[in-house]
């Protein structure tokens, strides 16, 4: 902790301003923070779609690559973890518990509120509805996450670099400047970015929870219950961090991913079964054959295009760019002893797919009652949309208890995974923090999601992540650079014929 004291409390006074500013004035936080965002999103929206596609097509690149077998880590390293439980730790820490809230509420706007192009309610701009859904969660996220976290693993576990952002920047910016200033800054914009992302996540968690639970059960609807669904769910995250990475984190992320493909199963068996299959085929199809015009699409003489664009598309690259520091630092601890090849073709495409798989069977559930004239927008808030949707179909009552429960690991093991992330760059990168340090970490969370929630602030907040987005991804393409420096070194040096004497 000593080596790295400063910048434990630099960025701890920094989101304390901001949680003061959220709690005397959230609106004028809100304001601020939303002529920034808007200002970003219309001046630099070709910069984000273009530097999106590069991480994607330079991770693609690496899987064909002459980089592909090398490991990240000791030429005698092994995995860690078996393939089951990394692949449901990656999705854990990657997209819970927002998979669950928009694989209802994203295909639902896009088809009948706010569509990408067609009008609302036909059946073009429902096929687009899922294939817009597919692009936002699909691979281009992944890239993101597996840049950074690919570029913190490789320097960490094969050449013994400290777990910091800053220190995979070593070999293009010098030691001296990454342990200095530069460095603490790059290190602060981590936490910062963390922080308040995970925070916001845990009050829109327990507002989600306290949704499902007044929905079902008629408990109230109130700061009070959310406080107390928050209290519960900071102790169980703390006990799973005390028990560590390998038991905590692990062992939720294998019951969650058991209870939600349960889930998934159930609907897809009681719900629009025929439906699902052939809207899944249909957009995995328009998904490939539209990529590059997705990937590329901004619109620049139509206003109502592009402000759908910059309110969905540019939101969602700048948040996946937003949480790279996150998920990629908890990807990389957890990726210890995989070849790049591996880790890439894990990362980029097994979670995709089942975010694809997730989106067809309950986005297809909610257009379906929405097509038979119940009015799913209108009747219900964005917390309850899920259980509405599952209430009519059979069975409701059992997939709308076991949702709640996936929400409630989720929080938990998102939270979990951010105070560990939390306390590895506070103890200057070390990949096993002290359980005081993320504990401290954790309340610290759980007491800004808690401030945030009752004041309103938590949009002021989430804008506050959109803009440290922009310089962040400065940040990724200068650890591409530094990686690849590295890694072709290191295959030169292998290619030269050995000496004899």
């Amino acid at each position: 902790m000593r080596g790295n004291r400063s910048v434990f409390w630099i960025s701890l006074s920094i989101c304390a301003v901001l949680v003061i500013w959220g709690v005397i004035n959230p609106e004028h936080l809100k304001d601020t923070t939303s002529t920034i965002t808007t200002y970003i999103s219309e001046v630099f929206g070709w910069y984000y779609l273009i530097t999106i596609m590069l991480f994607l097509a330079f991770c693609i690149y690496l899987i064909f690559s002459r980089f592909g077998n090398i490991k990240l880590g000791k030429e005698n390293d092994t995995p860690d973890y078996s393939l089951s439980s990394w692949f449901a730790m990656l999705f854990s820490a990657g997209m819970g518990m927002g998979l669950v809230f928009w694989t209802t509420a994203e295909p639902i706007s896009h088809a009948f509120k706010s569509t990408p192009g067609a009008e609302p309610g036909s059946g073009e701009a429902i096929k687009q509805s899922l294939q817009y859904s597919f692009f936002h969660w699909g691979i281009h996220a992944w890239a993101v996450y597996g840049v950074v976290a690919l570029s913190l693993a490789y320097f960490k576990f094969r050449y013994d670099r400290p777990g910091l952002i800053s220190a995979t920047l070593i070999p293009i910016l010098g030691e001296k400047s990454m342990k200095g200033v530069a460095g603490k800054i790059i290190d602060i914009l981590a936490i910062f970015a963390t922080v308040v992302g995970v925070a916001s996540t845990l009050g829109f968690g327990s507002a989600q929870i306290n949704g499902g639970l007044s929905y079902l059960f008629n408990t109230p609807n109130t700061f009070s219950m959310q406080l107390l669904i928050l209290a519960v769910a900071t102790l169980l995250f703390i006990i799973s961090a005390w028990s560590g990475i390998g038991r905590g984190i692990k062992y939720l992320s294998n019951i969650n991913m058991g209870l939600g493909f349960a889930l998934l199963l159930l609907l897809f068996a009681v719900g629009p079964t025929l439906y699902i299959l052939n809207m899944f085929t249909s957009t995995l199809g328009s998904y490939i054959a539209n990529f590059f015009e997705m990937s590329f699409r901004i619109s620049p003489l139509n206003d109502k295009g592009r402000t759908w664009i910059d309110n969905w598309t540019i939101f969602y690259w700048a948040w996946w760019i937003s949480w790279a520091p996150f998920v990629g630092i908890f990807i990389a601890r957890i990726s210890k002893g995989r070849t790049i090849k591996e880790f890439m073709m894990g990362v980029l495409f097994v979670p995709a797919l089942v975010c694809f798989v997730f989106f067809s069977v309950f986005g297809v559930s909610a257009l379906n009652i929405e097509q038979n004239g119940i009015d799913v927008i209108s009747n219900y808030s964005l917390e309850t949309t899920t259980f509405g949707v599952l209430q009519h179909y059979p069975l409701g009552t059992l997939m709308s208890m076991i949702t709640i429960i996936v929400i409630a690991i989720f929080f938990i093991t998102s939270a979990d995974s951010a105070t560990f992330v939390l306390g590895m760059l506070s103890t200057n990168g070390s990949i096993n923090p002290p359980s005081s340090i993320k504990i401290t970490w954790g309340l610290a969370m759980s007491a800004m999601a808690a401030i945030i929630v009752y004041f309103g602030g938590t949009q002021g907040l989430q804008n506050m992540l959109i803009i440290a987005a922009l310089p962040f991804s400065i940040i990724m393409f200068l650890m591409i650079v530094s990686f690849y420096k590295m890694a072709r070194l290191e295959v030169e040096k292998k290619k030269k014929p050995k000496r004899h004497k």
